[in-house]
């Protein structure tokens, strides 16, 4: 992000977290400028790059603020199997990832067929759907490189 990217970002973000009705505080818009440069990324991933700016946040602090922000529906939190959970902020649509069984690196995929919840089961059990969380495993482009 350029400056005029982050500030745009950052009066975004301030607008976003008041209207979730949570107060806005550094860290807070800390954590979404991450998340907007790093999609996916863990809660160790947070913390090394709060490090910088805050090298005293803790990684109770940062898993309060995305716990808040999951609570609010400002972030998105995806669980891949085997894997610590990730965090996004792609809240708006009902997409699904692709994971790399390799290295682990996640990537957005849209949805596989129409709108929300993408994918039908043949039986809901009663359930009405409202969304398919779909994760497709694979092996990443870098990591096929490497293995060549």
């Amino acid at each position: 992000m350029n400056g005029s990217e982050v500030e745009s970002a950052a009066f975004d973000f301030n607008t976003k977290i008041r209207a979730a009705g949570l107060r806005v505080t550094t860290g807070r818009l800390a954590v979404l400028e991450i998340l907007a440069r790093t999609p996916h990324a863990d809660v160790e991933q947070v913390v090394a790059s709060l490090k910088p700016r805050a090298p005293q946040t803790s990684p109770q602090a940062v898993y309060s603020v995305l716990n808040a922000f999951v609570a609010a529906g400002l972030v998105r939190r995806i669980e891949p199997d085997g894997h610590p959970g990730r965090y996004e902020l792609r809240v708006d649509d009902n997409h699904h990832h692709l994971v790399c069984s390799s290295c682990g690196a996640v990537v957005d995929v849209d949805c596989t067929q129409g709108a929300a919840p993408c994918m039908h089961p043949d039986d809901t059990a009663g359930y009405v759907i409202d969304t398919a969380e779909i994760t497709f495993w694979g092996v990443c482009p870098a990591c096929q490189a490497d293995a060549a």
